[in-house]
């Protein structure tokens, strides 16, 4: 129970990270506002199959949010950080359950 309670808040951290408007920074970076909506949806779509069905359900989610970022050069700073995370924990999960 308490490694879902992780993995959603991982999650619910993505997304609300996502929802803010970019910064100066991101867009340095490689980010769009459509990239960044995008992968915000993607993460809450995600985060919803997980609360309405549970944690084993991840074994069915096939997250490829490096290869999105990277096919769009996205480079390395905060937003690629906690995308990356969002998907560590999806793949940590499909492992467990």
């Amino acid at each position: 129970m308490e490694d879902a309670k992780n993995l959603l808040a991982v999650l619910d951290a993505a997304v609300a990270v996502l929802k803010e408007p970019l910064r100066e920074e991101d867009r340095g970076q490689g980010w769009t506002d459509d990239l960044r909506r995008e992968l915000q949806e993607e993460i809450s779509v995600n985060r919803s199959v997980l609360r309405r069905h549970g944690t084993p359900m991840a074994r069915h989610l096939r997250p490829r949010f490096d290869e999105w970022m990277d096919r769009e050069n996205v480079r390395p700073g905060r937003l690629r950080d906690v995308v990356s995370d969002a998907q560590r924990s999806l793949v940590a999960a499909r492992s467990v359950t």
